[in-house]
């Protein structure tokens, strides 16, 4: 029954990191591309919070999930497939944190322009794409770490 558990609450925070990222990166996306200053400034708003209450949660619970299910199933630690999985995971960290401040400077600098009733200015754009394109290796790992997770190939890392 452990090991059901902690693979569903594992499978579970895998299937909310691939979600909430592609719901984001979708809405906020759609948001840039009507040219809106208002709805840019509402979802950046609403993805921020989605960021911290999903994405944070599913972050945290990820490692611990995922170390737990390891030893009850009888994984060493330093099997190739969870190192690299571990290593990717860095990777994704090494991202998703700068994305996260890029997403509140975003929502930050759309609002003031809806305040101020002005266009965005230009470091906004610069923002949302630094932003759209910091999504594609994070989004690839996950990807890749859930590929891992599955076939748990034969990965050998060092020597």
């Amino acid at each position: 029954m452990t090991y059901l558990l902690l693979k569903y609450l594992h499978l579970l925070g895998a299937i909310v990191l691939i979600g909430t990222g592609a719901g984001i990166a979708f809405f906020m996306v759609m948001a840039h591309f009507t040219g809106n200053v208002s709805k840019i400034a509402g979802v950046a708003r609403i993805v921020v919070i989605a960021d911290f209450v999903f994405t944070a949660s599913a972050v945290i619970a990820q490692p611990i999930t995922g170390v737990l299910l390891a030893r009850e199933a009888g994984y060493d630690l330093s099997e190739g497939w969870i190192v690299l999985s571990i290593i990717l995971y860095i990777v994704i960290g090494m991202f998703w944190l700068p994305v996260v401040v890029m997403q509140m400077r975003i929502r930050d600098i759309a609002e003031g322009a809806e305040r101020a009733g002005t266009a965005l200015p230009p470091r906004y754009r610069v923002l949302f794409w630094t932003w759209f394109v910091f999504g594609f290796p994070a989004f690839g790992a996950i990807l890749a770490i859930l590929w891992l997770m599955m076939a748990r190939p034969p990965v050998t890392l060092f020597g």
